[in-house]
């Protein structure tokens, strides 16, 4: 089966062994967080808005892909360094399947940084691979309120609308991603036969390959 989410998997599963020893030592923000000690996150969106225009613009999807890749290293880059390394846990916990540890991990991540986008849409992710697309529906509700022009948190806002079974509304959410960007991997499902195509939908909801 194809993979449906164009979220964090695509080069930002992995920490490096300093962040990870970071993460896995002292000098982390406690549980509860502390928000003053949180720094503003970096302002990538012009960057971003640039990488948006040369997608739309993209001839193939070869090259489509290759820009598409380059959101990440914004969306990415986290307040601090406390923060980045919560975040490279999470996804490596998620990495591993240990789907509980990167909760925890993005749940310590989001009450240090409540601002930070990038917390939610992660957190989001690992629950849609718990199909709890309730909650992933409101981490992303979330990151799009921070970054509206997250594409990969509004596809995958699209997904989880989609796992709820309200299709109506999965088909607007996928067609307001597609239009910042026209290559992702999802647009299938609003093609003609697609399961979110106007003529009709399928109640079946994508299966992801791990």
């Amino acid at each position: 089966m194809r993979q449906f989410w164009i979220a964090p998997i695509l080069g930002f599963g992995f920490a490096t062994a300093a962040s990870l020893a970071q993460a896995e030592g002292a000098g982390l923000p406690p549980p509860s967080g502390d928000i003053a000690s949180c720094p503003a996150a970096p302002d990538h969106q012009g960057a971003v808005d640039q990488l948006i225009g040369r997608v739309q613009a993209a001839r193939d999807e070869a090259s489509a892909q290759q820009i598409s890749n380059q959101f990440w290293q914004y969306w990415a880059d986290a307040p601090n360094a406390q923060a980045q390394a919560l975040l490279d846990r999470g996804m490596t916990r998620r990495s591993a399947f240990d789907f509980l540890g990167a909760l925890e991990a993005f749940d310590r991540l989001v009450a240090y940084c409540p601002e930070y986008a990038e917390g939610y849409n992660q957190r989001a992710f690992v629950h849609y691979l718990r199909r709890d697309f309730a909650a992933a529906l409101t981490d992303l509700d979330r990151a799009l309120a921070l970054s509206p022009r997250h594409v990969a948190a509004m596809s995958g806002r699209a997904l989880s609308l989609y796992g709820l079974s309200r299709l109506g509304e999965a088909r607007v959410a996928l067609e307001q991603a597609l239009s910042l960007n026209p290559w992702l991997p999802e647009r299938h499902l609003v093609a003609p036969g697609g399961p979110l195509a106007p003529e009709g939908a399928d109640p079946t909801t994508p299966e992801v390959e791990l």
